[in-house]
């Protein structure tokens, strides 16, 4: 059986110049984009459950805050050390607020904080703490581990590398 012309020639394309210089500017795009817009990460870890869980496979989204801040909410990927070592979290204060933990509960400014997204209680207590100017006060979704055992609390807004896309 003989293939179709057209199709052989999409699966075995001939080495023309034109077609070398487009699957190489292809390949530069491509490594462009994933190496620096849309960077893959696999989640390590389980701060975040049960909104990621370990072992996943998420992007991240460089381009969210080009001209915008963190807000109460987001999802942000924090760069720890270089771009090698990053933390998922969620942000549950901005700068100017006052956040504290008393009894499990997130209290911003003296409010306590609706978080659907936590399904496990905890007895988490931490005095009130003002979240400096040019930071945000981030925290894991899955707060039944005690926490001690957990990397939260207030960082650089410069610090923040992205989102994760889904």
């Amino acid at each position: 059986m003989v293939a179709h012309p057209r199709i052989r020639q999409f699966f075995f394309p001939s080495l023309t110049p034109q077609f070398l210089i487009r699957a190489s500017l292809v390949a530069l795009c491509a490594y462009l984009f994933f190496g620096s817009i849309c960077i893959p990460m696999r989640i390590k870890g389980y701060s975040m459950e049960p909104t990621y869980h370990n072992g996943t496979i998420n992007f991240c989204w460089r381009l969210q805050y080009l001209f915008s801040e963190p807000t109460r909410g987001d999802v942000v990927m924090v760069r720890l050390a270089g771009n090698k070592v990053v933390l998922l979290k969620r942000v549950v204060a901005v700068e100017g607020e006052q956040v504290e933990f008393r009894g499990g509960k997130l209290l911003v400014d003296g409010n306590t904080i609706d978080e659907p997204y936590v399904q496990y209680p905890c007895d988490w207590n931490l005095p009130p703490r003002q979240v400096a100017q040019g930071c945000v006060y981030v925290v894991g979704d899955n707060r039944k581990e005690p926490m001690e055992r957990h990397n939260f609390g207030q960082t650089s807004i410069k610090r923040i590398i992205g989102v994760p896309l889904w």
